[in-house]
């Protein structure tokens, strides 16, 4: 009851700081007898400004102005800084494989907002991410390690939500980055879901609704802007788009009071952008059209519908779950232009007479209609940043290097995640707790993850360990089960990690092992559903140092574990 009161008073007071008003579809012709040399910081109103500087974009400028690519390697390549430099590439993202090294990436963004500042408009570009908290840590170096969006539903607090986004989005802001692709609001749905899981915040639409709102809150009051994802909502599916497209067999009257109600949630409280996901709805759209190239999901529905008015971004068209359909990345660049798309991303940098550039700027020169597409998308795009980085508190063009040593880590956020992960532990199982161990008493810490093992060691320094792989195969999974059959009779107590279905299969192995077994479930909960036979059974949903830590203490009983269980089908 504390919790749901807390959410109902949280949905009434829940106030943005101010997000990016709509932008008109139609561009004036006129250029309102605005100067020549107009630059994106000419001192007009933005919609006039708007209006002005698209209607003087060249196609090849338009074109650019929509597009966002990632890169390669530690340094932007001369690929990307021809983009930027020679054709005005809108938007970059800053992808996992480039972020061990935060200096590097405040270096990258610095040149590249430069080289967008050397052209005639001086228009700044977004640069975006995916700082999801938990699971999904795309910049990594020395930021927070977080418990992630399962452990904010299994804590029942907007408020964590609310602070999960702001320090995450401070650390981001340090190093100049002005957009996250989060909260992801898809709803736990499917229980064998291997993509959304952990990075859900429950079963709950409405939960997820309040929870995703208080994230993007948090986050805009230090300045950066949020993205929901993926509409219209991955979590009824175990399948992954990076592959094939998954296919979510919902009739429209689910959708609508199911997967729908987050977005609804948000969109009513501004968000400033929402990701689009190639998911297939094969009772919606049985043609096999994905929603991120679909007219009528995004125009119809998200736009005309549900009365979204801010940026519709895609999720990467370099899954297959887009071109599948397309024939071609060309052509799935097309159509996501066609259904409405505002910013069309690619994990790569394209080549400079790459077809999904020649192609689509050909068909602008044909088609009128085509044109008048990405002309409106561009101007959506620019008066966006025009609201964006003339307000109130917008991430600085050029970071600050010699200030990120003391940002990041974020030295608050490091003890709110702190909290947050005590406040998140569930225990279903607690005839074990609290544990201490008898003198002599032989422990086993079995599991997967580092992170369990230091904390483990820390706390039992005498005790042994037996390591095995996450997300094993049948046949290592068979092997690793045997040997540890073997391999427990040394000892009286096994901790023991579980992180996913083949975890859940090993310890099965050793329920009958007549010894004292004490486990702890991380990542989804899911797979240790059924394993409500061990001494003791914690839920951390997430393999952050932090959460380990708050799991070991509550084993240790150092206090009470008050998370409740986010995920439906299991009793507390």
């Amino acid at each position: 009851m504390r919790r749901r009161t807390w959410l109902a008073v949280f949905v009434c007071v829940l106030l943005c700081c101010p997000l990016l008003p709509a932008a008109e579809n139609n561009i004036n012709p006129a250029l309102s007898g605005l100067p020549e040399d107009i630059t994106f910081w000419s001192d007009y109103p933005a919609d006039m400004l708007a209006d002005a500087i698209v209607a003087r974009m060249t196609d090849e400028e338009l074109l650019a102005q929509i597009l966002m690519f990632g890169w390669a390697g530690q340094e932007p390549s001369v690929l990307l800084n021809t983009w930027v430099s020679e054709r005005g590439l809108g938007s970059v993202k800053v992808f996992g494989w480039n972020t061990d090294n935060t200096m590097q990436v405040a270096e990258s963004i610095t040149s590249l907002q430069k080289l967008a500042m050397s052209r005639r408009f001086q228009i700044p570009l977004y640069v975006a991410t995916d700082q999801e908290g938990g699971w999904i840590r795309h910049v990594k170096g020395d930021t927070c390690e977080t418990p992630g969006n399962l452990a904010i539903g299994a804590s029942g607090y907007p408020s964590d939500a609310w602070y999960s986004g702001y320090y995450i989005s401070r650390e981001l802001r340090a190093l100049g980055i002005n957009m996250n692709f989060a909260p992801t609001v898809d709803v736990f749905t499917n229980l064998d879901s291997t993509v959304i899981g952990p990075r859900s915040f429950g079963s709950s639409p409405e939960f997820c609704g309040v929870l995703g709102a208080a994230f993007s809150a948090g986050s805009l009051e230090a300045g950066v802007l949020t993205t929901a994802k993926h509409y219209p909502g991955h979590g009824d599916t175990s399948l992954d788009s990076h592959g094939k497209l998954p296919e979510i067999d919902i009739d429209m009257d689910t959708l609508l009071n199911r997967e729908l109600i987050p977005f609804k949630y948000l969109i009513k409280e501004k968000i400033p952008a929402i990701m689009t996901g190639h998911l297939g709805f094969p009772q919606i759209l049985p043609n096999g059209e994905p929603a991120s190239l679909s007219k009528y999901f995004i125009t119809d529905i998200l736009r005309d519908t549900l009365g979204f008015e801010g940026l519709v971004i895609t999720d990467d068209m370099m899954m297959n779950g887009a071109t599948l359909y397309a024939g071609s990345l060309s052509a799935a660049v097309r159509m996501a232009i066609e259904a409405g798309n505002d910013i069309i991303i690619s994990s790569t940098t394209a080549q400079l007479n790459e077809a999904l550039w020649r192609n689509n700027l050909a068909l602008m020169r044909s088609s009128e209609v085509f044109r008048a597409q990405v002309q409106r998308a561009a101007r959506r795009v620019l008066h966006s940043k025009l609201v964006y980085f003339k307000g109130k508190n917008p991430v600085p063009l050029y970071p600050d290097k010699n200030l990120i040593p003391d940002l990041i880590p974020d030295k608050e956020g490091k003890e709110f995640f702190f909290q947050q992960a005590c406040r998140s532990i569930t225990v279903t199982e607690s005839s074990g707790i609290p544990y201490e161990p008898q003198n002599g008493e032989r422990i086993l810490l079995v599991g997967q993850f580092e992170q369990f093992f230091q904390e483990g060691k820390r706390r039992y320094p005498d005790s042994n360990f037996f390591k095995f792989d996450y997300q094993m195969g049948p046949i290592q999974t068979d092997w690793m089960g045997n040997r540890l059959v073997s391999f427990v009779s040394d000892y009286d107590t096994i901790i023991f990690s579980v992180a996913d279905s083949p975890s859940a299969q090993v310890a099965e192995r050793i329920k009958n092992s007549g010894k004292k077994i004490l486990i702890i479930s991380s990542m989804s909960p899911v797979p240790a559903f059924d394993l409500d036979w061990a001494d003791a059974l914690i839920f951390t949903y997430s393999y952050a140092p932090v959460s380990f830590q708050a799991a070991f203490a509550v084993l240790a009983g150092e206090f009470n574990a008050q998370g409740t269980m986010p995920v439906t089908g299991v009793t507390e």
